[in-house]
């Protein structure tokens, strides 16, 4: 499911692990967004809202709900985070990618969409604004 692309077609701007924090506190306050993670050949997708998290046993956990997405993130782990434009099946796509310190991908986050498949356009906004200005403490 992985998809090769040319240099040219996708533009990425690199924040440091350091963020990955507050980045993720960041997206659990937007509406739904699609997080994925590629283990072994094997896709896993969530699509609603990101968890709130918090610090415990070296680890950011995301919130345990009855449903949903959880998880333990070892933000150590986090060297880098790649903001992705580019197209996907034609569409233009939006990720925020958590890699490790050899430069692949932990999960990714993808911005969300409606029920017609239009971006969240504050969403978009956002990206755009941490992909040009940095990630800003509130």
């Amino acid at each position: 499911m992985t998809e090769q692309v040319s240099p040219q077609a996708e533009q990425a701007t690199v924040l440091p692990g350091s963020q990955a924090q507050a980045l993720m506190t960041e997206l659990a306050s937007w509406r739904n967004t699609t997080t994925i993670v590629i283990v072994a050949g094997c896709v896993f997708e969530f699509k609603g809202v990101f968890p709130a998290g918090s610090i415990a046993e070296g680890y950011y956990n995301l919130a345990l709900g009855e449903m949903g997405f959880s998880g333990h993130i070892k933000l150590q782990a986090i060297a880098s985070i790649r903001l992705i434009e580019r197209k996907h099946r034609g569409t233009d796509s939006f990720a925020f990618v958590f890699e490790d310190r050899k430069g692949q991908p932990i999960f990714k986050v993808y911005l969300g969409r409606d029920d017609q498949h239009v971006i969240h356009p504050e969403q978009l906004e956002q990206f755009q604004q941490i992909k040009a200005n940095g990630l800003q403490p509130n």
